[in-house]
Order: structure tokens, then sequence, then C-alpha cells
């Protein structure tokens, strides 16, 4: 199991699941102090990893880069078994050239597409709680996940999950449209999922 970041809903239930199934977790060192885990997990189950490094779990590597987000040292990934790799960058609020960078040429994309920008204005947050999702260390917009995909989009592209929605702040249909447009032209043989937040999304096969 690998964090990304340390807020409660990546990690609440990490220690238990970690030490029912004895499965080990992975973190970079921010990361681990600012939830715990060490202590939570134990230190047989609990592995660390350089941000911004490349690590191996078993026969696949990854590779971390950072991201903006208001939590201590958050990280996106790209994952790779040597012949496909996959793009991983949820829980950010602003696009950068290292998350640019990192995120070409993957063969299939999970990309946050968090919210529509109308809505998350006009919808029932309070004030603090928009700001802090529309700020650049937030969450990625519709628009904003466009914007990237118009940046990252290539032929090679396979798979893109669109992930992280609101569920107060989205509907199903508007990622979906505005990242079909985004990539119109760029990546001809994409196919568009979504990940959910109550089930699980489809199963795909990249390469």
């Amino acid at each position: 199991m690998v964090v990304s970041h340390g807020h409660s809903d990546h990690v609440n239930g990490v220690p238990v699941l970690c030490r029912r199934l004895r499965v080990p977790v992975y973190a970079n060192r921010a990361t681990a102090a600012e939830t715990g885990l060490h202590g939570a997990v134990g230190p047989e189950l609990s592995l660390c990893f350089e941000a911004g490094c490349d690590f191996e779990v078993g026969s696949i590597r990854l590779t971390s880069f950072p991201v903006p987000h208001d939590s201590a040292d958050p990280s996106g990934f790209v994952i790779s078994d040597g012949a496909v790799k996959v793009g991983f960058a949820t829980d950010l609020g602003s696009l950068t050239l290292e998350v640019l960078d990192s995120l070409a040429d993957c063969d299939a994309l999970i990309l946050e597409s968090n919210h529509d920008e109308v809505m998350l204005r006009e919808g029932p947050y309070p004030a603090m709680l928009k700001k802090r999702v529309k700020g650049p260390r937030g969450h990625l917009s519709n628009d904003d996940a466009a914007e990237l995909l118009q940046s990252v989009a290539h032929p090679g592209l396979r798979q893109l999950v669109l992930a992280h929605l609101s569920t107060t702040n989205n509907k199903p249909e508007l990622p979906l449209q505005t990242a079909g447009k985004a990539l119109a032209g760029r990546a001809p043989s994409v196919e568009i999922s979504l990940g959910w937040q109550d089930r699980p999304g489809l199963v795909i096969r990249v390469g």
C-alpha cells in the first residue's frame, strides 16, 4: 500500500488494513511523521520512500513527484512494470511544470477532476472551504484537469480515469464532457472512465 499524503480520508483505514492483512505501507518521511503511521502500523510494516525518488514494490517501480496540496509533502506517482506507465495525481490544487513533466508519455492516467467551478461557487460549502478547494493547494477543477490533459495528451494514451469527484460540487457527466473535449484529436484511442467514491470503477486493461 502506498500513501500519497496524510489527510484523514486517505489514511484512516490504513493501520487496521495493514495489521489485519500483514500488508506493508509506504509513505515518505514527512507523511509518516504527519500521520503517525510508524507507531500505528508498527516498524515491520512501515516503510519510507524518499520524496522525488524511485522505489520498488515487488516488481513494480514507482517514481514519486511533489504535488501542490495542503498537507506535509504530498506526492503523485508514475507506476511502471517496465512496459506500461500509469500516472497517478489526485489531491492537487494547481498545475506545476514538475506535475506536467511527470505525467507526460503515460499509457494511462488516474487524474483528479474534483469540482465544477460554478457548482462550487454557488454551492453550500462555507466560504472558507470554498477558498481552500479552489486554492492553489486545494483540488483540481474539471477545467484544470482539462488544461493538464491538453498538455500531456499523446496518441499513445490509452486509459484515463477521472477521480476524486466531489459529490456536492460535480456531476458525473461534467468531467467526462470536459476531458473528452480536451483530448479530442490528441489521444484518439483513449477510453475515459470515472473513479467513484462509493463503488468500484471499471476494470481496465493497459497495454
